[in-house]
């Protein structure tokens, strides 16, 4: 009898004990879920507190992005660290088994060590900005959108978004479009041989004066390029402000082939001469 007791009031203890711990977990995430939703407010509210703030400081785009990526990790690593401690791991220990793991960490995140330097060769060196249209070495080519902390990101002409890592970026070859104000567009049109090359210039400077994109300084420049193979090749160059690149660049294509059908200058077209003996 006595041993009935003593086997039930070591099981009614253990359960007691088993529920305590059972509310005591379930204490602790709740309130490490409480901690979590009310943390992740707090760094919405914080992020859009220093974006605002950074727009008031005039800070430069392509700072605001880096900075605002920066300041959104470390936020987000407060956070874990509140939550694991909610929990009732001590943060001493966690940082004792990351200790331990340096090693494969710092291995993992070697990376992205480079890429966060890279940023940082960026913003101090500027090869772009927001807003500039590149082609880097890397084979990524677009707006740029976003320098964040790891990450390039860039919009492409048909809208893809393309995330490039900074570390490449900021060692690869880098052609900026839109650093400077104007640029120079290259035509080449072919005339069939026997076409008079003055009618043929008179008419390519009508149509380029015709345009009021065009700049007139640099001066156009329109010569007989070459004589190819199969046609008398002319050259056109002519200078736009960035903006107006490629609208420029279809117009006086489109404008070109309409004046030369209209003026009967004819366009050649590959061919070979046979000669039977």
């Amino acid at each position: 009898m006595d041993l009935k007791t003593d086997y039930s009031e070591e099981i009614s203890v253990l359960i007691n004990k088993l529920i305590n711990a059972g509310v005591d977990l379930g204490g602790r995430l709740i309130g490490a879920i409480i901690v979590f939703i009310i943390g992740k407010i707090l760094i919405n509210w914080l992020n859009k507190l220093f974006a605002k703030l950074l727009v008031k400081q005039k800070v430069d785009i392509s700072i605001q992005t880096f900075l605002k990526s920066m300041v959104n990790i470390l936020l987000l690593v407060l956070l874990v660290l509140a939550v694991i401690g909610q929990l009732g791991i001590e943060l001493t220990g966690f940082a004792a088994l990351l200790a331990s793991a340096g090693v494969a960490i710092g291995m993992a995140l070697s990376g992205n060590l480079s890429n966060f330097a890279g940023g940082i060769i960026i913003l101090a060196f500027r090869p772009y900005k927001v807003g500039d249209y590149i082609e880097s070495g890397t084979g990524a080519t677009g707006t740029v959108k976003e320098i964040q902390i790891f990450h390039t990101i860039l919009t492409t002409p048909d809208n893809k978004i393309v995330y490039a890592p900074n570390g490449p970026m900021s060692t690869s070859v880098v052609t900026n479009y839109s650093r400077l104000d104007t640029r120079r567009v290259d035509f080449t049109f072919g005339v069939e041989y026997g076409t008079d090359f003055k009618q043929v210039r008179d008419i390519l400077m009508e149509i380029i004066a015709a345009d009021s994109r065009i700049l007139q300084t640099p001066e156009p420049f329109v010569e007989l390029g070459a004589l190819a193979d199969s046609s008398v090749n002319v050259t056109v160059r002519v200078w736009v402000k960035s903006t107006d690149y490629w609208a420029v660049n279809f117009d006086m294509n489109k404008n070109v082939y309409a004046t030369f059908n209209e003026k009967g200058i004819s366009f050649p077209f590959p061919q070979i001469t046979v000669h039977q003996a």
